[in-house]
């Protein structure tokens, strides 16, 4: 590197040089023949011309191999040292590591945690009001049909194509209930239906519900919404819950919903048993005395 750069400041002044001379040489030599006194001798005295000379023969050759200097100075490459920082690899921790980087004979860490678990309270409030001794029933139920009152073993009432089947351990109440409103399912929705008598061509929800109890035997006659809201005890029961609010009212048996508001198909269809539960904000929950 450092002689190529002495080979260029060389050849560099050099060339100022010649530049230099070719300018200058004309006018003095035109100084010379303006101001020169004839003389007898017949020899031209030009004092610049072996200096002319011997400055051409030294620059033709460098300004010859210029570009060559310049082609070489272009094509070759230009090594530039630099320093770079060394990046060093972050170990993985070991409480991190995959199972991959564990060798042959080591065996992973296992840790043991606790879940909790839903209280068995929690359990029966979410999916409605039955007995509490159905969390011990883990098998398939039982279904037993004997004409219009079928059962199902345990403690919870299922519901197969539209008829509810009444749990063996509810007590006949219960059963009772579950059965009178089987007969209902066919019903269309007839706003006041039902509190003229128990037996009409159409029922509303509080009509739907005084049937449901009349078969249990837990009323003698229909009652509207406003009086369900003070019915029997008050709060959840262990078999039957009555929702009531000003303007409508429904009921939980066995785990079974009673109600006349059929949320997948919309608006009011009839008496109809379903397996989901509504929201029961604003309703005041009471229940017959004992179930």
């Amino acid at each position: 590197m450092r002689c190529f750069e002495s080979r260029w400041s060389r050849a560099a002044t050099i060339c100022a040089a010649t530049i230099l001379l070719f300018v200058i040489l004309p006018e003095a030599q035109a100084r010379t023949r303006r101001h020169r006194r004839s003389t007898s001798f017949s020899v031209a005295l030009e004092p610049f011309s072996l200096v002319h000379a011997m400055v051409h023969a030294a620059a033709v050759p460098v300004i010859h191999n210029t570009h060559r200097v310049l082609r070489a100075a272009v094509v070759a490459p230009i090594k530039v040292a630099y320093y770079t920082p060394r990046v060093r690899r972050a170990s993985t921790p070991r409480a991190e590591r995959n199972d991959d980087e564990l060798g042959s004979g080591a065996e992973p860490t296992r840790v043991a945690y606790q879940t909790s678990r839903m209280p068995s309270s929690a359990r029966a409030e979410a999916s409605g009001d039955y007995d509490q001794d159905q969390d011990q029933e883990r098998d398939e139920p039982q279904v037993e049909r004997r004409g219009d009152r079928p059962t199902v073993t345990g403690s919870r009432a299922v519901l197969r194509n539209g008829i509810a089947y009444a749990p063996e351990r509810a007590p006949q109440k219960v059963k009772n209930a579950i059965w009178a409103a089987n007969t209902l399912r066919r019903k269309p929705y007839v706003w006041g239906g039902g509190h003229g008598s128990f037996y009409d061509s159409g029922y509303d929800c509080s009509g739907t519900v005084s049937f449901a109890l009349h078969g249990a035997g837990l009323i003698g006659s229909p009652m509207p919404s406003s009086d369900f809201m003070g019915y029997g005890d008050r709060g959840r029961g262990r078999w039957i819950t009555i929702y009531s609010r000003p303007g409508h009212t429904f009921a939980t048996i066995a785990g079974l919903r009673l109600d006349t508001t059929d949320f997948l198909r919309g608006g009011n269809v009839g008496p109809r048993w379903h397996t989901d539960f509504r929201d029961a904000g604003g309703f005041v929950a009471r229940h017959p005395v004992g179930l």
